[in-house]
């Protein structure tokens, strides 16, 4: 009897393993990040690293841009609870398409951001930013972290992954 050998396919994975680990090492950098530079920085404190870029110690009570930090708490909670809705739909969404390789990156890499600011909300009150950007004239970009930029790049890669399809 001839035995059968497994071959290995190109095709990609079925499997939410991969997918997760992504988003767990995007919250793993973004803690550390975070715990690193509330460690080494005073609130409000900056560093000068370039001509357009600080290392500084925010907090972010709101949203994007700061959009509601301003109220009076009730934000934390609603921002956590969309957060945690968020991060379970896209768990939803990887097990139905886990073989769609750049919508489930983008699928990931929002989840690991979404996860690692609900941990800030959930821990601290707040979300901890400390990128700070500015452009002579222009003035400082709002500050924000890695978890910031990977739920950024996931929203570039599925809006590159939809033109893809449509152009199909």
């Amino acid at each position: 009897m001839a035995k059968s050998k497994k071959t290995f396919s190109s095709k990609p994975s079925g499997s939410l393993t991969p997918w997760l680990g992504i988003a767990a090492v995007v919250i793993l950098l973004d803690q550390l990040s975070k715990i690193t530079i509330t460690k080494l920085f005073k609130y409000g404190e900056e560093l000068v690293v370039t001509n357009f870029f600080n290392l500084v110690l925010a907090y972010n009570r709101g949203a994007a841009f700061s959009f509601l930090s301003n109220e009076s708490g009730w934000q934390r909670y609603f921002f956590t609870a969309i957060g945690i809705g968020a991060a379970l739909y896209i768990i939803y969404l990887l097990r139905k398409h886990a073989g769609q390789r750049m919508f489930c990156w983008a699928l990931a890499l929002i989840l690991g951001g979404a996860i690692g600011n609900v941990i800030d909300r959930i821990a601290y009150g707040h979300v901890i930013d400390f990128l700070d950007f500015h452009w002579r004239g222009l003035g400082h970009f709002p500050a924000f972290n890695i978890a910031d930029s990977a739920i950024c790049i996931g929203a570039a890669l599925f809006i590159l992954d939809e033109l893809r399809r449509v152009n199909k």
